[in-house]
């Protein structure tokens, strides 16, 4: 009995690992963004500013996140049950890596940028793919080529790593897939989402 206990314990450790803030499983992205009046603002801003459609950006951060503010990468397990160090510094809603970060601060000027920050997360995955358009030639609206991209970075999709990479491939595709749902549920909503957003300037 004394055995379970710990070992559910451990469980218990492991999976808040993955996740500090509770998770989104987002089916209708309408509902969440009606709820989160300046997500939308933020990922509206981000479309604009950056050129590259709401709908990739939050298939992305869905992917990487659910949309939970603290995420991090599930910690290595010792002896299969104990936890351990965290296999890389990703972190916060786009899962980027502090040095990706640090780039990307540097770049934008935007210094006090934080990783579980919403706007701050909607408007790096937004540069991110606009960097992946210059440096890689990949269409912003193209969300599978873009999520590869996200992931190997530019030197290793322009080396096309992940062609020996079936599971990311996998992934890629189900981030097309999330990004063609949420482009048909938006275009049911933003116009009642925008009106949610002015209204919440007054």
């Amino acid at each position: 009995m004394k055995k379970l206990i710990v070992l559910s314990v451990a469980v218990l450790i492991v999976l808040s690992g993955c996740f500090s803030t509770p998770a989104r499983e987002v089916t209708n992205i309408c509902n969440l963004l009606d709820e989160k009046v300046s997500w939308y603002r933020a990922a509206k801003d981000s479309e604009k500013k950056w050129k590259v459609p709401m709908h990739l950006q939050l298939a992305i951060i869905h992917q990487e996140s659910r949309f939970a503010s603290k995420a991090k990468p599930p910690r290595n397990k010792i002896f299969g049950v104990i936890p351990g160090s965290r296999p890389t510094s990703s972190f916060g809603y786009t899962q980027a890596k502090k040095a990706t970060w640090d780039w990307y601060q540097l770049k934008t000027g935007n210094m006090t940028a934080k990783r579980d920050n919403f706007a701050d997360a909607v408007d790096f995955v937004g540069w991110y793919a606009n960097q992946s358009s210059l440096r890689s030639k990949i269409s912003k609206t193209n969300a599978y080529q873009q999520y590869l991209a996200y992931h190997e970075g530019h030197g290793g999709y322009n080396n096309k790593s992940y062609e020996k990479k079936a599971w990311l491939i996998e992934i890629a595709k189900k981030v097309e897939t999330k990004s063609n749902t949420y482009k048909a549920q938006l275009s049911q909503c933003r116009d009642q989402l925008d009106s949610n957003r002015i209204w919440t300037l007054f």
